[in-house]
């Protein structure tokens, strides 16, 4: 039985290794990803529309929450920005950059509805209260030359 339960074992991580990985649009991923994004989340993904120098990908969730992903020239995605009446799952938005937000995040803070995160690579600032929730979160290394943080809404 061991034996048995080893060989399903092997060929399950095998299986694992051998499937492409899940792509998300997520904060520092590709762009080519946004389908995938929108489709997890179960958002409409409107067309990017280009400005300055960067590309806007919008989608909307079904609470009607609008997620913008900011993406550079080089197709990576440097920011994301929210609003709307729920907060977007953060886990995927933020991407590899989660566990950064989350132990900024359990760091003592002054206020319930607003929340700044400054780690070197990443920034979060989030604000709220319940069906009025907006945020933004970039990664300041990412960032195009030509983009300004007020840009980011």
């Amino acid at each position: 039985m061991r034996a048995r339960l080893r060989c399903v074992v092997i060929a399950m991580a095998g299986l694992a290794q051998a499937a492409p990985p899940l792509a998300l649009a997520a904060l520092g991923g590709d762009v080519a990803s946004v389908q995938a994004d929108g489709a997890h989340m179960k958002a409409s993904v409107r067309p990017g529309v280009a400005v300055a120098g960067y590309t806007v990908q919008q989608m909307t969730i079904a609470s009607g929450t609008v997620v913008r992903e900011y993406v550079s020239p080089a197709g990576k995605v440097f920011a994301v920005s929210w609003h709307g009446p729920t907060m977007p799952d953060l886990r995927q938005t933020l991407g590899t950059y989660f566990e950064q937000y989350t132990a900024g995040a359990s760091a003592p803070h002054v206020g319930h509805r607003h929340l700044t995160v400054r780690q070197p690579d990443l920034v979060v600032q989030s604000n709220g209260r319940p069906r009025g929730f907006y945020g933004r979160a970039y990664v300041p290394s990412l960032l195009p030359a030509n983009v300004s943080i007020d840009d980011i809404q």
